[in-house]
């Protein structure tokens, strides 16, 4: 078993080796294919850098009402002067003329003169730059006209990357022809205004008289460089925005444009470039120049927004999805399906909240995709090594005897998970059934049974055990409970250490049969069987109480030790003394022959009479009826007044009611007080007195006869009532018996529902008290 269990846990380690291994590279490629989900977590992490509206910046719209206005575009160059001029005159940092001036107007040559004396006068206008043709392969820059790049203070390239979708994600911070590539227009204002910044240390490309591009530009292949993300603060509409009318006709505040970045652009419907932007609400489009306006406003803001480097990626899409299957690995399906559910929503809160709090820009699809993927591939996996191991287990078990061949109920499934689960039902039912009746079987056995694991811990008890242990409440359930601290008291005779220890049980070293004893003094037989076909092996102990039979056994020796010596000797003398006048006639005259001989046979006839009398006491029915102990005290007293006349003894009742009733056997009872009285008068020296009284102690009559013979000490007041026991044998070798008398004496108070107690001191006589029930 131990095996199997083994080899089905490879297995399941080796399946999710290779389900990891596919998973985590279908993440990698994934990461990089999903853009349309990357884009949609993309474009909300960038709503999450928005910021407030810029004091610094402002724009200048071509709007629908300038166009409404001034006409339809393009409009004279001579607005465009005036425009720059009114501008100007607030004093901006720099003011970005996002109109393309590419040619010479032939119609009214006296506006390009204007125009360029406005740019003159400004020296703070940057124009725009853009790539003659379409696509990569175009190699020329589409600049202002040469008048006009002159007059201006800076050029710009003003052209967007938009992603496959169309949406405006991106720009490119230098592009142009590889030798001398444009700087984009927003830094191109910048360095107009800080011309100590970084960025504005190289220059631009300017061209000769008569050339329509710098000659370092012609024939060098189109490039872009440095690609940034670009960093929204708002939606469209975010910026401070004039009318192009109203800034011509003044209706803007005299300080409307002080120490600020002024943008100029079209935003009329129709006219000029419009995108669509992440963070366009209802699908509303951008204008370029807010476009352009957003990436100085991130520059001026110091925010920044880099898309994370391939190697940082994998790693960030990887690590969630490994953490996941380390969990479903090891945890149930629970805890894997809510680890799989927290990892993603911590994936997906990590890739919006990166841009904001780190500046970096990561691609998600991979990880999500694989956090949904791992939890249903796995349960797929385990659901289908958990169908196939419960028909495996299924016809084991019809193999091993156990009938699971049941009619299938009219609610069966077609399902074969669902037959599996039936199934299943049907053999946990007929298991439960079976071990119900094992169980009930148990209760019901007479000895006493324990079933604990390696560790001492008990599964299962039985009724006779609990009845074993002093637990007498019958829904009383020690499952749980240590076997060890339970069986603490079961010492090995002689030894007297414990049988049951935590070692004992976990190195398997108890003796299958062995006999102890516990605080109460009983003899067990403890039989220990370990389950031996299991894994982890546990322990069936089984308690057989031995103590009654230890008992008889004990008096069985007792008794044949009495028979082969007692009794034997009165008999061997008497056959002696005969044998002696047989040999030696004349030796003993007859008469004292005869009278040894009585005294032999009287003395081995008390002592079989005594052994049977205790034999009776303990095994007969007794034969109750109302007793006076009040008459049966006198009565045992008048028997014996010779025997303490002939002890030179005193014998006197000091104490008895009128009546002392109870209910017993009357010849024994009055045995037992013959014998107490009998003991007090052998043991009580010449001159001594008996002193007998009868006291009410509540529900007990206490019979007490007192003596003054030689005490007994405490320590051995114990052996008192064993059978065949002479405490002063050698005290006091003179006086007869065969330990007898008070062994009967506890017998006979005992089965009456009494106690017999003894009050001794060594030199100070003894007290013995029976205390018998009283009977109204």
């Amino acid at each position: 078993m131990w095996s199997i269990a083994r080899t089905r846990s490879l297995q399941r380690h080796i399946e999710w080796a290779l389900l990891s291994a596919a998973l985590l590279g279908l993440v990698v490629w994934l990461g990089t294919s999903l853009d349309r989900v990357n884009h949609i977590v993309q474009d909300a992490g960038l709503r999450w850098v928005a910021r407030p509206t810029p004091d610094n910046i402002v724009i200048v719209a071509i709007d629908d009402a300038s166009i409404a206005a001034i006409g339809r575009w393009p409009w004279r160059r001579a607005l465009h002067a005036e425009l720059i001029s009114r501008i100007s005159a607030q004093q901006p940092l720099a003011i970005g003329m996002d109109v393309l001036f590419n040619e010479e107007d032939l119609d009214y040559p006296q506006d390009d003169v204007l125009l360029a004396d406005a740019l003159s006068r400004s020296g703070r206008v940057v124009l725009p730059v853009l790539q003659r043709g379409h696509g990569p392969a175009a190699d020329s820059s589409d600049l202002p006209w040469r008048t006009f790049a002159d007059a201006a203070a800076g050029l710009g390239h003003v052209y967007v990357a938009p992603d496959p979708d169309g949406v405006v994600r991106s720009l490119y911070l230098s592009e142009g022809p590889a030798a001398a590539p444009w700087r984009h227009f927003s830094l191109a204002l910048l360095c107009v205004a800080e011309p100590s910044a970084p960025p504005c240390s190289t220059r631009e490309p300017t061209a000769q008289p008569g050339q329509a591009h710098p000659p370092s530009v012609q024939g060098n292949a189109w490039q872009r460089a440095d690609r940034r993300l670009i960093a929204y603060g708002g939606g469209p509409g975010h910026f401070t925005t004039y009318s192009y009318i109203d800034v011509l006709r003044g209706q803007v505040p005299p300080t409307a444009f002080q120490g600020k970045y002024v943008l100029v652009g079209a935003a009329a419907s129709g006219l000029g470039d419009m995108f669509a932007t992440p963070v366009g609400h209802e699908s509303r489009l951008m204008p370029g120049v807010e476009v352009v306006a957003h990436v100085l406003d991130s520059r001026l803001s110091g925010v920044r927004i880099d898309p994370a480097s391939p190697v940082l990626n994998a790693a960030f899409n990887l690590v969630p999805v490994a953490v996941a299957l380390v969990v479903l690995l090891l945890a149930g399906p629970l805890a894997g399906l809510l680890t799989c559910a927290g990892l993603a929503a911590a994936t997906l809160l990590l890739s919006l909240a990166l841009p904001a709090w780190a500046g970096l820009q990561f691609a998600p699809a991979g990880a999500l995709a694989g956090l949904a993927l791992a939890y249903p591939l796995w349960s797929w996996r385990r659901l289908s090594a958990a169908a196939h191991f419960l028909r495996l287990e299924l016809d084991r078990l019809q193999r091993e005897g156990l009938s699971l061949r049941l009619p299938d109920g009219a609610s069966d499934s077609r399902d074969f998970l669902e037959k599996r689960i039936n199934a299943v039902e049907r053999a946990s039912r007929h298991l439960r059934d079976l071990h119900h009746f094992v169980s009930e079987s148990l209760q019901q056995l007479p000895t006493p049974i324990l079933v604990c694991d390696p560790q001492g811990r008990i599964l299962l008890t039985n009724a006779a055990a609990r009845r074993h242990l002093g637990i007498m409440h019958p829904a009383a359930n020690l499952q749980g409970e240590s076997a060890v601290e339970l069986l603490r008291d079961l010492v090995l005779p002689g030894t007297e250490q414990p049988l049951i220890t935590h070692d004992t049980l976990r190195n398997r070293s108890l003796p299958r049969h062995t006999e102890a004893r516990d605080a109460q003094e009983r003899s067990l037989l403890v039989q220990c069987s370990p389950f031996t076909d299991l894994a982890q092996a546990g322990w069936l102990l089984t308690l057989v109480d031995l103590t009654e039979m230890r008992r008889a056994q004990l008096q069985r020796d007792q008794a044949l030790n009495f028979i082969s010596h007692d009794i034997r000797a009165p008999n061997a003398s008497i056959l002696t003394l005969l044998e002696m006048q047989r040999a030696y006639p004349g030796h003993l005259d007859c008469a004292e022959l005869v009278q040894r001989i009585e005294r032999y046979a009287r003395k081995s006839l008390s002592m079989a009479e005594s052994f049977v009398q205790l034999a009776s006491a303990e095994s007969q029915e007794y034969r109750r009826e109302p007793v006076d102990l009040v008459a049966l005290l006198a009565e045992a007293v008048d028997d014996l007044w010779a025997l303490a006349k002939e002890h030179e003894v005193a014998l006197v009742v000091t104490h008895a009611p009128e009546a002392a009733n109870t209910l017993g056997d009357r010849g024994l009872l009055s045995r037992a007080v013959t014998n107490i009285l009998h003991n007090a008068i052998k043991f009580s020296p010449a001159g001594g007195t008996v002193r007998c009284a009868i006291l009410d102690r509540g529900k007990y009559w206490a019979v007490s006869v007192r003596d003054e013979g030689p005490g007994i000490a405490p320590e051995k007041q114990d052996q008192l009532f064993g059978p065949f026991k002479r405490l002063h044998e050698r005290s006091h070798p003179g006086i007869a018996g065969v330990g007898l008398g008070l062994a009967l004496v506890r017998t006979v108070v005992e089965r009456h529902g009494g106690v017999l107690q003894v009050n001794s001191e060594v030199g100070q006589g003894a007290e013995f008290v029976l205390l018998l029930p009283v009977q109204a």
